[in-house]
């Protein structure tokens, strides 16, 4: 053994031989801290005799000092959390039933939650695919509201999780217009943890759907340790309620409002799990289906969010699995938080009337998809007043849509007039643009053949996009109804000849295998779309193709792909959005054999000529004169640059 090795041996015992001097030191100490903490506070060390408050607690063990396991785990209880939590830890828990004309909501002691909500207008499909359960906003088991925080405890800071405790129930007060539902976590002797729940009963849905939820800290603050805020889990499973699985987890996600903002924002659509961290403070987290929420409101925000769900699988009779983590904040001063909860439908005329302490919007109704921009307003401002226009006088949807149909079609006619006319003005000139052609064959002088074809669609007053302008600016109005039928919960379970419900597909026959991108049944209204697509498709194409050679090469996509692909589309989709594009289509071709009757070919002709001679009387403006001066050098730069290159 070297020297270097004795050293190491020898600095090794010292530092253990130290190590133990020192432990036992600090084990002496700590045993002399314990044995004066504990002549302070006898009780820890004694049988403890429950007061009132703690009668639960006594039921379970009449002494402390019993030599059981229970014993020994509620002396340790008590020890740790003290009578009151220990007593609450331990109590069996109870259900409260208030309900009002819209909604049964179920209450657990077991935490102060709310563990179920029955809507009592709606109802779901059961596996037999029959709509005969009545909705529940999630799965009972499933439900969790906790509050978690700490209070002091000696030296030590102990957590509370609400959800570990049971609540002490006051009986339901009743009034005009609400029933309230109070409930209390002691804590400490004149302190308590005190749930106020208020269910509506005013036959406003607007307000039947909301339960108040207050949250007051009664006496807490001396026993609440150093901390800036309070946790906050809520989370729930919910049911499949539609009779697509892939249609109704489309619409099925986590929506959030930041305040000040003019929109929400989502988890958007996946098929799997999805989860996301708000650092800035949050107005409302909504548990979002396709005709049915969820949502919990913060009248004074939260301070951040992370929200998160989990699909299920298409068997399991559920939709997805939320989850949602706030706080909000807390001080010594802090004495009541003020939150909402909403149950019940996606219905606009409801949502949009549900306000802050304000008076301002919660913007609850953008829930509902209804599109941005352009395609949001039209369905705000025009489909929806219009279609619920029309319900109050007329009970049949399938008169409603046909009616709105017709309304939307004569509001945009002037545009599909001048569409026609300016194909017809096209065909007029189909003979002079195919001389044209002929003139100018070469791609040289493809540039010249452009600057002469400008020239006689300005002699013959025609706007080459004339055709296409008026189709785009239709386009809001067929995507908004795109967006509008399929989360309309006014169609949910109305039927109409053989669909039985215009919220969800129609199937005449479900077959025993699926097929793909088509599915496992047959839409006979998307089947008929299909087929009024294809009608329209036929008759635009031979109506442009003779005035347009160059869509000629787009009749394959035109006229036999873009139907498939409709139907293909379409077989999962709202029964209700496939009959209204059915009807559209079938009221374009009405429309389009009426204007050619009205529309003479000749006449329009004869306009286009004397269009065209006081075209030549006219003056060319300066812009003109410089366009065509401009065309003028670039064709002449193109050729003497051809030119170079043949000579090299």
């Amino acid at each position: 053994m070297d020297k270097k090795s004795i050293i190491g041996i020898v600095l090794i015992g010292i530092l253990f031989f130290g190590f133990t001097i020192y432990s036992s030191r600090q084990q002496q100490k700590y045993q002399e801290e314990l044995a004066a903490y504990q002549a302070a506070h006898p009780e820890l060390t004694q049988p403890v005799v429950p007061d009132s408050s703690a009668v639960a607690a006594a039921s379970v063990v009449e002494s402390l000092g019993a030599a059981t396991p229970d014993s020994t785990r509620l002396a340790r209880e008590v020890a740790v959390l003290g009578d009151f939590l220990a007593a609450a830890k331990n109590a069996a828990p109870q259900e409260i039933v208030v309900e009002n004309d819209v909604m049964k909501v179920r209450f657990s002691t077991g935490g102060g939650i709310v563990r179920s909500v029955t809507l009592k207008d709606y109802t779901r499909y059961g596996r037999q695919g029959e709509r005969n359960e009545p909705i529940e906003m999630f799965v009972p088991e499933s439900a969790k509201f906790d509050l978690s925080f700490f209070i002091k405890n000696g030296l030590n800071n102990v957590k509370v999780n609400t959800s570990e405790y049971t609540f002490t129930a006051d009986p339901v007060v009743r009034t005009d217009t609400a029933q309230i539902v109070r409930m209390r976590l002691p804590v400490a002797e004149g302190a308590a943890l005190e749930y106020r729940y208020v269910v509506y009963d005013e036959a406003t849905p607007s307000r039947d759907y909301l339960v108040d939820y207050t949250v007051r800290l009664v006496g807490m603050a001396p026993y609440m340790a150093n901390q800036s805020s309070i946790g906050i889990a809520w989370s729930n499973t919910s049911y499949r309620n539609e009779r697509g699985f892939k249609n109704e987890n489309m619409y099925t996600t986590v929506a959030y409002r930041v305040p000040g903002e003019g929109s929400i924002d989502d988890l958007s659509m996946s098929e799997g799990a999805k989860e996301e961290k708000i650092s800035s403070s949050v107005e409302w987290i909504a548990f979002k289906q396709q005709f049915f929420s969820s949502v919990l409101i913060a009248r004074d925000d939260f301070l951040y969010a992370d929200v998160a769900y989990d699909t299920a699988s298409p068997d399991s009779g559920l939709i997805k699995a939320f989850s949602a983590t706030m706080a909000v904040p807390y001080t010594a001063q802090t004495e009541q938080y003020d939150f909402s909860f909403y149950f019940g439908p996606n219905k606009y005329a409801v949502l949009k009337k549900i306000d802050d302490a304000q008076g301002q919007s919660l913007l609850l109704d953008r829930l509902i998809p209804m599109g941005w921009g352009i395609i949001g307003w039209v369905s705000r401002w025009l489909v929806i007043p219009v279609f619920d226009f029309l319900r109050q006088y007329i009970p049949s949807f399938g008169w409603i849509i046909l009616i709105l149909a017709i309304l939307i079609k004569i509001i945009v006619s002037p545009l599909t007039y001048k569409s026609y006319i300016s194909q017809a003005k096209m065909r007029i000139i189909k003979p002079e643009i195919d001389a044209l052609n002929a003139k100018y064959p070469k791609q040289d002088d493809a540039m010249k053949k452009q600057q002469e074809m400008m020239a006689l669609y300005k002699k013959a007053g025609i706007n080459p996009l004339g055709g296409c302008i008026p189709m785009l600016i239709q386009l809001p109005i067929l995507i908004a109804m795109f967006r509008f039928f399929p989360s309309s919960i006014e169609l949910r379970g109305q039927s109409l000849w053989w669909a039985h419900d215009l919220s969800s597909y129609d199937s005449i026959l479900n077959l025993p295998f699926s097929i793909p991108f088509y599915g496992d049944h047959v839409s006979l209204f998307a089947l008929l779309m299909a087929l009024s697509t294809f009608g329209f498709s036929y008759m635009s194409y031979q109506q442009t193709a003779s005035a347009q050679p160059q869509m000629a090469g787009m009749k394959f996509m035109m006229v036999y792909m873009m139907p498939v692909f409709m139907l293909c589309w379409f077989n999962d989709y709202s029964s209700g959005l496939c009959y209204y594009y059915l009807l559209f289509n079938l009221l374009t071709i009405a429309q389009t054999f009426l204007i050619r009757r009205m529309v003479d070919d000749g006449k329009i002709h004869a306009v286009m000529e004397a269009n065209a001679n006081k075209a030549k009387n006219k003056k060319k403006s300066k812009f003109q004169l410089r366009y065509e001066e401009l065309m003028r050098q670039q064709e002449a730069q193109s050729r003497s640059g051809k030119k170079g290159t043949k000579r090299k």
